[in-house]
């Protein structure tokens, strides 16, 4: 019924930029604060950013000044526009959305703790 939808993910060298995309798809009325998790190999999974829906963000110090975070409400999107990449930041990047409302079968439903499947980021020294 809802599903997280990510993109963007690849390989790029160090100092180099990508840019992530995530789309919340279904019969959606709101969503929630947006957000972008990463998880790197042998690495528990740590908070990247997040945005609210009147676009209020904060950071991860590890990303702060490199990474910018946005969201097209009309389009229920999150983006991670990334530079100045380092090898540090290889992981596999998570889109998450705290909550979302919507319809099935004419009825509104509310859910919690959306996770997307995840994108691979690689940045090569």
């Amino acid at each position: 019924q809802v599903q997280l939808v990510e993109s963007g993910g690849g390989l790029v060298q160090t100092g180099g930029s990508l840019r992530l995309s995530c789309q919340v798809s279904g019969s959606i009325l709101n969503v929630g604060i947006m957000g972008w998790y990463r998880q790197a190999p042998d690495k528990a999974r740590e908070f990247v950013a997040r945005i609210t829906s009147s676009g209020d963000s904060n950071y991860a110090d590890s990303v702060k000044g490199r990474f910018t975070i946005s969201r097209d409400n009309a389009n229920d999107t999150v983006y991670l526009q990334m530079n100045s990449l380092k090898p540090a930041d290889t992981a596999v990047y998570y889109c998450n959305v705290d909550k979302i409302k919507y319809i099935v079968g004419g009825y509104d439903f509310w859910g919690a703790d959306y996770w997307g499947k995840g994108t691979l980021v690689t940045v090569s020294s």
